[in-house]
């Protein structure tokens, strides 16, 4: 019996300055499936080099270029790497050795996640980052929600843990986290707007951004990090409420334009 063909998927949008030391790490996959979501700078011919599967197109929708890239993997199993990650080599042992035996399903794959050069251990979560995530799953196994963000995900079959960690940089600096904020709250606020449903009143949101700043800085650790522990626990506190502030304002302009008229 053959052994199990293995792809890896990478997901990027103007990633050239990152996507060269992501796909060097992916050489003992069988195959590297590189989806360009809109991209305008030098990133395929850099997966092109590599002798990627490469697909371009636009995708607003996170799950949609994701589902995309996974119907383009032909592997048995698929790997899915961002282009700020990088596989070492204790981890690509694993995933060889575990996808030679393992049942259809999915594995948790742990992140040493870093700000510039410094390792973060505790603090992330509540969709500021994680500590782990199902990345490695057979064919068919993971299926990706419909949100621009975050987008929710179905997964079937057997379920496993790898121990060895993928190394994530996750930001630069300070900076390059609060432009982080503004994003993943513009891409929030544009599902809130197309769900169409109301907002839960202010007060809610205060007290769920409250209890994801406990939650990352108290029960996940985040105060053994210092100053970088509770910005991370401001940033998840501040992301659902930065994005419903955005939504109630937009929804109150018409009717400040109608005013003035």
């Amino acid at each position: 019996m053959s052994a199990p063909r293995l792809s890896a998927l990478v997901v990027a949008r103007n990633e050239e300055a990152q996507l060269a030391d992501c796909l060097a790490t992916l050489a003992f996959a069988d195959q590297i499936v590189v989806v360009l979501d809109r991209t305008t700078d030098g990133s395929r011919a850099i997966a092109e080099r590599v002798g990627a599967r490469v697909l371009e197109g636009a995708w607003p929708i996170e799950g949609e270029r994701r589902r995309a890239g996974a119907d383009a993997c032909t592997g048995d199993w698929i790997l899915e790497v961002d282009a700020d990650e990088r596989v070492p080599e204790a981890l690509a042992r694993e995933v060889r050795a575990t996808i030679a035996r393992a049942s259809p399903g999915y594995f948790q794959v742990p992140f040493d996640n870093y700000v510039g050069t410094r390792l973060v251990r505790h603090g992330w979560g509540a969709s500021f980052g994680v500590l782990s995530a199902a990345r490695l799953f057979s064919k068919g196994a993971k299926r990706w929600g419909a949100e621009r963000v975050h987008p929710s995900v179905k997964l079937d079959g057997q379920r496993g843990r790898l121990k060895a960690a993928m190394t994530h940089y996750v930001d630069r600096d300070v900076g390059e986290m609060i432009d982080r904020l503004r994003r993943y709250s513009l891409a929030r606020a544009a599902d809130l707007k197309a769900k169409g449903e109301p907002l839960p009143p202010l007060v809610f949101t205060l007290r769920s951004s409250l209890s994801r700043f406990v939650k990352c800085y108290v029960f996940r650790k985040g105060y053994r990090e210092g100053r970088m522990g509770f910005m991370l626990a401001l940033m998840a506190a501040l992301y659902p409420l930065v994005s419903q502030l955005i939504v109630e304002a937009e929804r109150e302009r018409p009717r400040e334009q109608a005013h003035d008229s």
